[in-house]
């Protein structure tokens, strides 16, 4: 692994790891794992997962605008908002961290099939069906990257896109546990699912 500065892997990873114990969080660790170059899988995968965010802000925004939710489903997806932008904040700064510039919301034009926002249903459930992929993508990053220090914070955004897997389906009446394991979904999956989204 090349590396921009005089870190060896073994710094990098020792950086990392101070940082989670000093209770430093998903932010912090931008700052070690920026330090490298990152492998090209690795780029790919930031890339995908920036994309899965942007979709989910995008998505959100809609649902909230449509005036369609109740007042439990309307602070749910407002939550959901809000973790969404923290994520894709924390990815654009490792994606920028290694040279890379992060798409951004005014990249990307995205359109949904009609009827989407028509009701309550309609969106919790296609809320549902996004969030669901979008934990795909990222178990399927944490079981690809091979820079060890994404992994954690890769993790704990997987953690979070788990709960609102749940707590969609709760409002939504499906069951609130899924499968003892998640689906791992690779790249290619993925892509071809935002591809549906992309007008």
């Amino acid at each position: 692994m090349h590396l921009r500065t005089g870190f060896d892997r073994a710094e990098l990873v020792r950086r990392a790891c101070v940082a989670v114990a000093a209770g430093a969080g998903v932010a912090a660790l931008a700052r070690p794992a920026a330090a490298a170059t990152l492998p090209d899988e690795d780029l790919a995968y930031l890339r995908l997962l920036i994309g899965s965010e942007l979709l989910e802000v995008d998505f959100t925004s809609q649902a909230l605008a449509s005036g369609k939710l109740d007042t439990a489903s309307s602070a749910v997806v407002k939550q959901m908002a809000a973790d969404e932008k923290a994520h894709d904040n924390s990815l654009a700064q490792l994606l920028a961290g290694s040279g890379q510039t992060p798409a951004t919301s005014e990249d990307i034009d995205f359109g949904y099939p009609k009827g989407s926002f028509a009701t309550k249903h309609a969106i919790l459930s296609l809320a549902h069906s996004i969030e669901t992929v979008v934990l795909g993508a990222y178990l399927g990053a944490i079981e690809n990257v091979q820079t060890p220090a994404l992994r954690l914070p890769i993790g704990q955004i997987a953690a979070t896109e788990a709960q609102h897997v749940g707590a969609l389906a709760a409002l939504g009446g499906k069951p609130v546990i899924g499968r003892a394991f998640a689906a791992s979904l690779q790249i290619d999956t993925v892509s071809s699912f935002l591809d549906t989204f992309e007008s």
